[in-house]
């Protein structure tokens, strides 16, 4: 294989509401963290167990650090297409550290709310009859099946079963 492939798909809670600052360049830049709690039952003693993982989310998409800023809050919980990256700081004692983040740039990365109106952190944002919204997508008809999709779902179902046997399939 000639390439590489720098990747992340998370899906998690946010664990504190975005912070957003600006480079001295004027560009803006979103973080938060994100909680992606895996919960299963010990089978020993039937005790129910979890374990957390955090990561650190970087936006400087503007169009999508918006979205977060506005839109996302403790306890929201989102879908986040990004890179790995990491980099060198000094910390206020005069320390090297190395952190990594997901970094989502400028014309990549995915932000997906997925948590509905009023659940968690309590989005103001109303994505139409099914409570989620989508940003930084690159086609528009992704969001367009998300509407197909809800009217679908107001459909009538069949009044009975008997209408699924008269199609003429012989198996």
């Amino acid at each position: 294989m000639a390439g590489s492939v720098n990747k992340v798909i998370l899906i998690g809670n946010l664990g504190r509401d975005p912070e957003v600052r600006r480079m001295n360049s004027g560009e803006q830049v979103v973080s938060f963290s994100l909680a992606m709690t895996e919960s299963w039952r010990d089978k020993a003693t039937g005790e129910r167990k979890d374990r957390t993982e955090w990561a650190n989310i970087v936006i400087f998409n503007d169009g999508i650090g918006k979205i977060a800023e506005q839109y996302c809050k403790k306890g929201s919980k989102v879908y986040v297409e990004g890179q790995l990256q990491t980099r060198e700081y000094t910390d206020k004692d005069g320390n090297q550290r190395r952190t990594t983040e997901v970094v989502l740039q400028r014309f990549r990365g995915e932000l997906t709310l997925l948590s509905g109106r009023g659940e968690g952190g309590g989005s103001d944002y109303a994505g139409g009859s099914e409570g989620n919204a989508s940003f930084g997508r690159a086609s528009p008809m992704e969001s367009r099946g998300m509407e197909s999709r809800g009217a679908a779902e107001r459909k009538p179902a069949p009044s009975s079963r008997s209408n699924d046997m008269d199609d003429d399939i012989p198996f």
